[in-house]
């Protein structure tokens, strides 16, 4: 119990930093006039706090970017996942903390503060349902609450539907309840539940352009730490999959990164209509899923696109030194076509940015694709680009972190079933999902699609949830 005082002190004196004085005792903080209002302020932090672990190392452990320089994990693009890792704890850390600290807030700050609204207690009720799905999409297994019993990642994302469905009846904002819908629909087909998935799916696309971000402030500690990855530090340190040169960076700063941090996405439609594609397509409905996911491509489209110099950025991380630097083809893997327009020159003038989604799928794509598995192979590629640099990937490949040994040296409910991480026999080794040659004349060649093999495998329990 001593352990977890400290915690909660600790973590409102996080919330409450923002006042003249932050040595306070949890009894002085609750006692405060709109304690309430200073507690969503924490909530917000730990929600950029945590979708910048989340973020990075998603990103790095999955097939969309190679950590090239020496900060960040230096094992997750093998992918070697350790239970006694300290980024496998931190990842986990900072997830429960948003749960925690969205716990505490409903249990014991909404209740002292007089002037809570609903609109208070809906937001505390989402951040425990998005840390919900965080620990259930990511991890083989948490501890339902501190030092608790372990729960399944299935148990987990139930869990989440709970808190979204008890935020969505108290919320007044229509926006707002919109994300909550789809939030659980995301939940839902993590689940493999087809039916509430496109339920909540459609009810979501009431607002056909849904967008819901995360804000960071750089001036006060809390910066983009993926646009710091992509775009601010040099020698830039992460560097995408070749094909997705093109998507790189989303994330980027005019003048001092300290005033220009930008937002990421939480949720937005574009997850409805990927969602209702997969779910048609589970059902063998092909003609469905194209309409669906035409409707996708014109959104795609109509979302912002800037102009950014990026002639900073070299590939200069220093791990690998090959990365091309010019406008060269690259086909997706060994055999694959080659493609042109999907690596950048980026000492050619200023390059397009996609600051919320981007695409190289086209409406003959999808007009083309034949039969259920090349469309099926339509929708994973779409989710990957629309979904970079936003902690989405590894879920689709069917990979989750362990318990890390921090939890089960506390914990005496942690079995040693839950210390070893998830990897499906098809995830290659030895960085194979990052790796890629150069063909004599410039031309680069992916080593292996892990789009065609989620497709192929879409019937093994680690992915494709609908099949």
């Amino acid at each position: 119990m001593r352990k977890k005082s400290i915690y909660l002190v600790f973590i409102i004196i996080c919330a409450f930093s923002c006042v003249e004085n932050p040595n306070v005792t949890e009894d002085v903080y609750l006692e405060n006039p709109h304690s309430v209002s200073s507690w969503v302020v924490g909530l917000k932090r730990q929600l950029a706090v945590t979708t910048n672990t989340v973020n990075v190392n998603v990103a790095i452990t999955s097939d969309n970017y190679f950590n090239n320089y020496s900060q960040y994990s230096k094992v997750f693009d093998i992918p070697q996942i350790d239970y006694f890792d300290v980024d496998v704890n931190s990842l986990q850390a900072d997830v429960q903390a948003l749960r925690e600290m969205a716990v505490y807030g409903l249990d014991k700050v909404i209740t002292a503060d007089a002037s809570a609204t609903a609109e208070d207690e809906a937001f505390m009720h989402f951040c425990l349902g998005y840390a919900n799905i965080l620990g259930g999409e990511l991890f083989t297994g948490l501890p339902e609450a501190n030092l608790g019993k372990m729960l399944t990642s299935g148990e987990i994302l139930t869990l989440a539907v709970g808190n979204l469905d008890a935020a969505i009846s108290l919320e007044t904002d229509p926006k707002n309840i919109q994300v909550y819908h789809l939030l659980k629909a995301r939940a839902y087909r993590s689940l493999g539940d087809v039916t509430h998935a496109v339920r909540e799916a459609e009810i979501s696309l009431s607002d056909p352009s849904l967008l819901y971000q995360i804000e960071f402030d750089g001036q006060n500690g809390v910066r983009n730490e993926m646009q710091n990855a992509v775009f601010d530090a040099l020698p830039n340190r992460l560097a995408p999959l070749p094909r997705l040169d093109f998507l790189d960076p989303k994330y980027y700063a005019v003048g001092p990164p300290t005033t220009d941090q930008k937002p990421v996405a939480l949720a937005k439609a574009e997850e409805a209509y990927l969602i209702l594609a997969e779910a048609y397509l589970s059902e063998q409905n092909t003609g469905k899923a194209r309409e669906v996911l035409q409707k996708l491509l014109i959104l795609v489209g109509e979302r912002p696109v800037v102009r950014v110099d990026d002639s900073g950025e070299t590939r200069n991380g220093g791990n690998r030194t090959d990365y091309p630097l010019t406008a060269v083809p690259v086909r997706f893997d060994s055999t694959g076509p080659f493609r042109e327009g999907l690596i950048l020159d980026r000492q050619a003038g200023n390059i397009a940015v996609h600051t919320v989604s981007g695409t190289s799928v086209t409406l003959s794509d999808i007009a083309h694709a034949g039969g259920v598995d090349e469309l099926l192979y339509q929708v994973y590629l779409l989710r990957q680009e629309i979904f970079i640099g936003e902690g989405r990937r590894l879920t689709d490949l069917g990979i989750k972190y362990p318990v890390s040994q921090t939890e089960q040296d506390n914990n005496p409910n942690v079995p040693d079933a839950y210390i070893i991480a998830q990897l499906p026999a098809f995830i290659p080794g030895n960085g194979g999902m990052d790796n890629f040659s150069t063909e004599p004349d410039g031309s680069i060649a992916i080593e292996t699609d892990m789009n065609r093999i989620i497709v192929q495998n879409k019937t093994a329990s680690e992915v494709v949830p609908f099949f």
